[in-house]
């Protein structure tokens, strides 16, 4: 039992951890902090938090647990504020979609401290933002990634990974630099051909009648696109290296395609379609045999 929690961020991935943690009955207090007052107004409202807090202060008093999950670039910041009131026993994690920046960013700004920052990143999204957003349900079978640092201990490492555990998540660990390569690849690159391949088709001077017909597989391929414009610009300027090493893979794989098609060549073609359906079927296959219980959803 966490006798306290403090969320930086009241929001989908926030507020989806405190209506978990409640719902598991694996928390007396949830603190909200925030930017806006009406938000975390609303998440109070909604019972996603006990209190609304506008002091840092008294918010980190006794806590157990400090989740961000606020946009990676607030991150510095909201150490800044917490490094002074940081106490002793006090657990520091995040809910990140890049973790060598944010590693390095904690390092500078908390020193001594950086024992108590342990971090995270979990796996599941949707395309709604907001305390509204807020499902209990959200990691239930979904991967968490944490990245524990030489400096923490282990009873603060196992302190983050029960928290996600009572959510239900999937506890996975990788290096800050493994896991910033891994998600540049499979989550960064998808997320921004989405976003790219929307406004594309929102520049055309047709773009009415081109949505007009658009259906199941452009609505399957761009629904990440309805996700924080905020958010994934955070993302993409704080994993810009990985993420470019990615984007020119990609690129290079559209030129050969599109020499293909340029060249008539329906064999070439079909042998690279093959090959992508073959692995996307085995990739679906795996899921399926590791979480059989529930349905895909976005990633973060």
């Amino acid at each position: 039992m966490l006798k306290k929690i403090v969320i930086f961020g009241v929001g989908l991935i926030g507020g989806s951890f405190a209506r978990a943690l409640r719902q598991a009955g694996a928390v007396e207090q949830i603190v909200g902090v925030g930017r806006t007052a009406a938000v975390l107004q609303r998440a109070q409202e909604l019972g996603i938090i006990d209190v609304a807090s506008t002091s840092v202060e008294e918010a980190l008093r006794g806590a157990d647990l400090i989740l961000l999950a606020a946009p990676v670039a607030q991150t510095e910041v909201i150490l800044k504020s917490i490094k002074l009131y940081l106490q002793a026993g006090t657990v520091v994690t995040d809910a990140g979609s890049i973790k060598g920046e944010v590693v390095a960013t904690a390092r500078a700004v908390l020193g001594d401290k950086i024992a108590q920052f342990v971090p995270g990143h979990p796996i599941a999204g949707l395309e709604a933002n907001g305390p509204e957003a807020a499902i209990p349900d959200l990691y239930v079978g979904k991967k968490v990634v944490l990245t524990p640092l030489a400096e923490n201990s282990a009873a603060d490492v196992a302190l983050v990974a029960q928290a996600w555990q009572q959510c239900g998540a999937i506890i996975h660990q990788l290096t800050p630099e493994n896991h910033d390569a891994v998600f540049a690849a499979v989550s960064h690159l998808p997320h921004l051909l989405a976003f790219a391949l929307v406004d594309d088709i929102a520049s055309k001077p047709h773009a009415d009648l081109l949505f007009q017909y658009a259906a199941s597989g452009f609505r399957d391929f761009t629904r990440i696109a309805g996700s924080s414009p905020e958010m994934w610009r955070d993302i993409s300027l704080s994993n810009q290296s990985a993420i470019l090493t990615e984007l020119d893979a990609y690129i290079a794989q559209l030129n050969r395609f599109r020499a293909q098609l340029a060249a008539g060549d329906g064999e070439a073609m079909q042998a690279m379609f093959a090959n992508a359906q073959r692995a996307r079927q085995n990739w679906q296959r795996s899921i399926e045999t590791a979480e059989p219980q529930h349905q895909p959803d976005g990633d973060k």
